[in-house]
């Protein structure tokens, strides 16, 4: 196994978002309003994409339906977009939008932490808000199979919309979890419990199982795998942890101390890139047989 780090920003500017589109790794800077490339096939420096406002807080980073990649600015009420010539564009989105995916209908959604709706944003910019029947529930992250799913972090529960906004809402076992990072598998949605310490997985009938993680983990972001089993980054333990199907813990990565992992992507090979907020992004591969 290896684990190699990139520099791609100063350790205050804190890499949080991170995905990879076409050959690039993507991470947004949330403390300084600056999304960062990095190419995996050459030696260049990061290149960095200024959206020329400081307290925009990008988040959360997606490649989108039209070939570019969006990312939730937290900070200032808005969706950024950057195409493939570095142009960056900008929507409005009322209410702190935090999560993003591409959704089942070529267009994005967004949760909107502070207004308990989400967002829909048609690639040309076109926005439609839809409540999430319940009030005060935090949406955090979103992620897209047939349906949206999302994580209410203060409701303690998953929601689940349709495209045309039908709620239905899903209670977790256990109390006060604080359920955040979510992603959808091929026969599940994987979740995770910054609070309670655990990830979840939710099947299409509603049912909930929950798996305890090492004590102290705060578990962040998830990313589900093809074979059925998730990525998770733990940011109280400064690792990644990978579980099987059945939820069980196969490999931890110890990342170093303080170096807080938040956002996460799976490459096309397998390999995993998180982002630390110690400045750089960290790389794990395992060595082949």
């Amino acid at each position: 196994m290896s684990l190699t780090e990139y520099t791609v920003a100063e350790p205050n500017e804190g890499p949080y978002g991170v995905t990879v589109v076409d050959g690039a790794v993507w991470t947004t800077l949330v403390h300084s309003g600056v999304v960062a490339r990095l190419s995996r096939s050459s030696e260049q420096a990061p290149a960095r994409f200024d959206l020329d406002a400081p307290g925009s807080r990008p988040s959360v980073i997606v490649p989108g339906p039209d070939g570019g990649v969006w990312f939730t600015r937290n900070g200032d009420d808005h969706v950024g977009r950057i195409d493939a010539a570095g142009n960056i564009s900008a929507v409005a989105a009322i209410g702190a939008p935090y999560g993003l995916c591409a959704g089942p209908d070529d267009a994005l959604w967004c949760t909107l932490m502070n207004t308990d709706q989400l967002a829909r944003i048609t690639v040309d910019g076109d926005v439609t808000t839809y409540p999430i029947g319940t009030s005060g529930g935090f949406p955090a992250m979103i992620t897209a199979a047939d349906e949206l799913w999302f994580t209410l972090n203060q409701s303690n529960a998953i929601g689940r919309m349709t495209t045309g906004g039908s709620v239905t809402t899903y209670p977790l076992p256990t109390a006060a979890a604080g359920p955040v990072g979510i992603s959808a598998g091929p026969d599940a949605v994987w979740f995770v419990e910054i609070i309670g310490g655990q990830a979840g997985r939710i099947t299409a009938d509603g049912t909930i199982e929950e798996f305890p993680l090492p004590e102290g983990s705060k578990p962040h972001a998830v990313v589900a795998t093809d074979d059925g089993g998730c990525w998770i980054t733990l940011w109280g333990a400064s690792a990644l942890a990978q579980l099987d199907a059945n939820g069980n813990l196969i490999t931890q990565v110890p990342l170093g101390d303080g170096s807080e992992p938040h956002g996460l992507a799976v490459d096309v090979d397998g390999s995993v890139w998180t982002a630390l907020e110690t400045g750089t992004l960290a790389h794990f591969q395992r060595t082949p047989v």
